[in-house]
């Protein structure tokens, strides 16, 4: 780790000093937005989708210009200064140094900050980040409405997911969140799809989840499949009977589902070649 260089306010750092104020509103208030992506063969899969994300997210914190405009450049030379084609890689901006109060002042003087992790390569010769399918539990911890935080801001409060994951038996993997009223709504780090006769369904993106950008990619694939897609509301007990189900974010792409409460799940014909079609579009965009 100390051998890699991260980009922190328009410089290249070592990361052993890279560093923000402990005065920053991202570290005191989890004011801050960010973005996770994957970069493949030296490029950032779905580089538009993400930035406007990361976009709609600050204007929700009421800081609509703190995204630096030439924030893909930094991203392209904090991997060529680690010298990366295949990486995690995490961008985040925040509100900056504002210490004193609650309510932010108007006038912004944004932190941004890029890092990045070494992964496989990826595509149809590449290497799965994850060794085996995904067990997943449903957990006591729901989902804050989004009538309390918006679902679509991804911004850097992830106590939500943290205190889900802390509900998690050992050896299990990843936690499968429910609304208020009891509907699945998402893992604690991921989107959920299942298949039910056939089927692909996913709980609906009106739905107190956020959307991701892997989900509406492998939802695109899927649309020009022969079977039907759905985007609903589901009951946990729907997901437990389900004939097989996969979960999707920018590092795990898609991961089959090995268990769900302690019901064992296949690696079923619909997982299996949405991950090949997933990596079909990752190799003809990035390796072709």
């Amino acid at each position: 780790m100390s051998d890699l260089v991260y980009h922190v306010d328009g410089d290249l750092v070592p990361a052993g000093e890279a560093t923000v104020s402990v005065e920053d509103r991202g570290f005191l208030y989890g004011d801050a937005a960010f973005e996770t992506l994957r970069a493949y063969g030296g490029t950032v899969f779905a580089w538009d989708a993400h930035r406007e994300r990361l976009l709609r997210t600050c204007e929700t914190l009421g800081m609509p210009d703190a995204v630096p405009a030439d924030l893909r450049e930094r991203v392209r030379e904090t991997l060529r200064a680690n010298d990366l084609e295949e990486a995690y890689v995490r961008v985040s901006v925040t509100r900056g140094r504002q210490p004193g109060k609650l309510t932010p002042a108007p006038e912004v003087d944004p932190t941004a900050v890029v890092i990045v992790t070494p992964l496989p390569r990826g595509g149809l010769d590449g290497e799965s980040v994850w060794d085996d399918p995904a067990t997943v539990e449903t957990v006591e911890t729901r989902r804050v409405p989004s009538t309390a935080i918006p679902a679509g801001a991804k911004t850097h409060n992830y106590l939500n997911g943290i205190l889900a994951r802390l509900e998690l038996d050992p050896g299990a993997e990843e936690a499968l969140l429910l609304d208020i009223s009891g509907a699945v709504a998402e893992g604690a780090t991921s989107n959920l799809f299942f298949v039910d006769d056939g089927t692909l369904k996913t709980p609906a993106a009106d739905g107190d989840l956020l959307p991701g950008v892997t989900r509406s990619v492998v939802l695109e694939i899927a649309d020009g499949e022969p079977f039907p897609v759905e985007e609903g509301r589901y009951d946990p007990g729907d997901v437990r009977r389900a004939d097989e189900a996969f979960l999707t974010n920018t590092t795990w792409e898609v991961r089959p589902v090995g268990s769900v409460d302690g019901r064992d799940l296949e690696t079923g014909p619909i997982t299996r070649l949405l991950a090949r079609l997933f990596e079909e579009r990752v190799e003809e965009t990035h390796y072709g």
